[in-house]
C-alpha cells in the first residue's frame, strides 16, 4: 500500500490490535476481559508505537493486578500480534509496540466523584446558611 502517514498507521494499527482482541486472543488473561484500545501513538520515525489499552473491571475486582494481568498478557503476545498486524498492513518496518494502560477514563471517574461531593456540600451549606 506504499508509506503510512503516522496518523492513518496509528489508525490501522489500533484496527487491527483490536480485532486481534475479539477474534484470535487465546490469552485467558486478554480473552476472557473488555479490552478496548483507546489509541496508538507512532514516532515519526515509525519506530515505535505506543499503545493505550483500557481493560473493563468490575467493581469487586482490583484495578491494578487487572492492568497487571492485561499488560502481562500483551507484553507475551507482542510478537504475534506484530506478526499479525505486518500480515493486515503494508509497512516495510513494522515498529515496536509498547502497551501502556490508559487510566483516563478511571481519572474522569475520580474527578466526578470529586465534583459530586463539592456538590453536594455546597447544597448542604445553602441549606444551612
Amino acid at each position: 500500500m506504499g508509506k503510512y502517514r503516522t496518523g492513518r498507521l496509528s489508525e490501522e494499527i489500533k484496527k487491527s490490535i483490536s480485532n486481534f482482541l475479539v477474534t484470535e486472543a487465546k490469552d485467558p488473561r486478554l480473552s476472557s476481559r473488555i479490552i478496548s484500545i483507546s489509541g496508538v501513538d507512532v514516532t515519526r520515525d515509525i519506530s515505535y508505537a505506543t499503545v493505550y489499552v483500557s481493560p473493563l473491571c468490575l467493581a469487586e475486582e482490583d484495578i491494578e493486578s487487572v492492568y497487571k494481568e492485561v499488560l502481562e498478557g500483551l507484553n507475551k503476545a507482542k510478537g504475534f500480534i506484530r506478526t499479525r498486524i505486518a500480515g493486515d498492513i503494508k509497512v516495510r518496518h513494522m515498529p515496536e509496540l509498547i502497551f501502556k494502560i490508559d487510566s483516563s477514563a478511571e481519572y474522569g471517574r475520580h474527578i466526578d466523584s470529586i465534583l459530586e461531593t463539592l456538590i453536594i456540600k455546597h447544597e448542604e451549606d445553602k441549606i444551612d446558611g
